[in-house]
């Protein structure tokens, strides 16, 4: 079963030949990689910069700035964490712009391929109830709260399915660090949650790269 034709996206030998078509100049190909990318990429930088104006530049000058290099390409990496990492680095300036920026460095990098829960939970499931559901927006309005760093980190591992490898790749840092980058925006969301809904949080997974 082939799961990223399942759900919409490209498959990698499908992106490949977009990416090929595009660099020779093919229009209609590099109207098909926007239209595979754009939605994605404008919800990741919308949860960064809170803002509609804001983010419709960064997407928009993230594919002007990868259509401009297309030609430099490297096709080990997927054409989602090139534009991700273009559009992560825009949304920074940006934020250092507005003095939103926490300073800590230790948070960032790119991620390719891995898909291990696109569009999951942030949690497996407590219980099948409007309880959970809570929980659930809960959480997610908590991430909003966390440093740039951390926010991507979290986005990109649980929204976009990214690997630790390929995160690193994005936020250039190495995949260690972003799994210590997980694990301080998970004690961070614990601490902010902790006063609502569950009592014991053995039972909320929020899931970690292996």
């Amino acid at each position: 079963m082939n799961t990223e034709a399942d759900n919409g996206r490209l498959t990698p030998s499908e992106e490949k030949e977009l990416i090929s078509r595009a660099q020779r100049g093919c229009q209609t190909s590099a109207r098909e990689l926007i239209a595979a990318h754009q939605d994605r990429l404008h919800a990741f930088i919308w949860r960064m910069v809170r803002n509609d104006h804001d983010a419709e530049e960064i997407c928009q000058d993230a594919f002007l700035r990868a259509f401009q290099s297309l030609d430099k390409f490297d096709f080990q990496y997927r054409f989602s964490t090139w534009l991700f990492t273009i559009g992560y680095r825009i949304c920074l300036n940006l934020l250092r712009k507005r003095k939103d920026f926490s300073g800590d460095m230790d948070f960032s990098i790119v991620e390719t391929d891995g898909r291990s829960r696109a569009e999951s939970d942030v949690y497996e499931e407590v219980a099948n109830s409007d309880e959970a559901r809570r929980l659930k927006e809960l959480i997610w309005e908590s991430v909003e709260d966390l440093t740039p760093q951390q926010r991507a980190t979290v986005l990109l591992f649980y929204k976009e399915g990214m690997s630790c490898q390929d995160i690193g790749t994005v936020l250039e840092i190495p995949a260690a660090t972003v799994k210590s980058h997980l694990h301080r925006a998970r004690a961070r969301l614990k601490g902010m949650l902790e006063r609502h809904l569950v009592e014991d949080w053995s039972q909320v997974r929020f899931g970690m790269c292996g």
